[in-house]
């Protein structure tokens, strides 16, 4: 029962985190303008998403895994892309 419940908090609480950060996605890709998002700051939460789909998957949690898979590869696009902004400003 427990395992049932804890669902009713986890898949919601897995979408909307990771929804959260399309619009983020999508505003860098589209205007290339990262300006506003700190470098040091992006790779650690990138890093640190990529260590809870470490953890959802050695937990075998799906609502972690599947939250933090699809939110790895969306700080992963923005942190290129800052990556490649502060390479070419740095120039």
């Amino acid at each position: 029962m427990t395992t049932d419940f804890s669902a009713l908090f986890g898949y919601p609480a897995a979408a909307l985190t990771t929804l959260a950060f399309i619009p983020q996605a999508w505003q860098s890709w589209r205007t290339r303008d990262l300006s506003g998002i700190s470098l040091p700051m992006y790779a650690m939460f990138t890093l640190g998403v990529a260590l809870w789909l470490g953890y959802g998957l050695v937990t075998d949690s799906l609502p972690v895994i599947a939250a933090n898979a699809v939110t790895l590869l969306l700080a992963s696009v923005v942190l290129w892309l800052k990556i490649v902004e502060t390479r070419r400003t740095s120039i």
